[in-house]
């Protein structure tokens, strides 16, 4: 951790807080965007904080900052809501147990009853990671049989089909919506600082949980349909990290880069 890190304040007293998704919005957009993004929270961390909201888990987000150059994080919502956790820069991202003990509950441990249940089922393929409150799968959209989804209620449990390619399973009433939530309110961050950012269904329930949001140029047609007409929400022309500068504009949140 730098000095520069030691110095921020809380993220309850920095003037912008960004919380996003990370493929195909933080990671998204132009190469130019993405710089002028990445660089501009850097050079304003004492006023900007970040929040990651992801399907991705530690181990990802880990090695894209500390080896590829992404910025590092405050937060981490990740593995699609099931993870909530504070990040040590180059060190870790440890897991806020006060936050996760309702998620755990919810889950209940059936990671392997819903690998039971969904061995073998058309359209759908493990993914090998092993996640701790969620089981994914790859989905072939020409062979997968709706099925699944009854299956899945049966267990007690909630189903999310994204960017018509993934088929996560997730502790019911869990997903990134609700789990940002409870982290904005835990860190006692004024809602109307914080701005949320994404492009696939999986990020429907943060975009529509009512704190200021974004849905970047290149967003899943299925997730436009389910957010136009939100009055908090900005549909933005620009893709990926130039949408989110795009917003934060649009909303008045932050000064941006000039030309941004």
């Amino acid at each position: 951790m730098t000095i520069a890190q030691t110095l921020t304040p809380p993220l309850s007293a920095r003037r912008f807080v960004l919380a996003t998704d990370l493929d195909g919005t933080f990671l998204g957009g132009s190469e130019s965007d993405r710089r002028t993004l990445y660089d501009w929270i850097e050079a304003n961390r004492v006023s900007v904080g970040l929040i990651f909201v992801t399907g991705r888990d530690p181990a990802f987000i880990m090695e894209m900052c500390a080896e590829r150059g992404l910025p590092w994080p405050d937060y981490v919502v990740g593995d699609v809501g099931t993870t909530i956790a504070e990040v040590v820069p180059r060190r870790a991202i440890n897991p806020i147990p006060a936050l996760e003990a309702d998620i755990a509950n919810r889950w209940g441990d059936k990671g392997a009853e819903v690998r039971e249940t969904l061995d073998g089922h058309p359209g759908l393929t493990l993914q090998p990671t092993a996640f701790r409150h969620r089981v994914s799968f790859d989905l072939d959209p020409a062979a997968y049989c709706p099925s699944a989804e009854d299956k899945i209620e049966g267990l007690g449990l909630d189903w999310l089909i994204s960017d018509n390619r993934f088929f996560d399973v997730l502790p019911k009433g869990v997903s990134k919506g609700p789990s940002l939530r409870r982290l904005v309110e835990h860190l006692g961050i004024p809602e109307h600082r914080v701005l949320a950012a994404g492009d696939t269904l999986n990020d429907l329930s943060m975009l529509e949980c009512g704190l200021n949001a974004v849905a970047v140029g290149n967003s899943e047609p299925a997730l436009l349909d389910r957010v136009r007409g939100l009055d908090h929400l900005h549909t933005a022309r620009a893709h990926g990290a130039g949408g989110i500068l795009e917003a934060i504009a649009a909303f008045a949140l932050h000064d941006t880069p000039q030309g941004a």
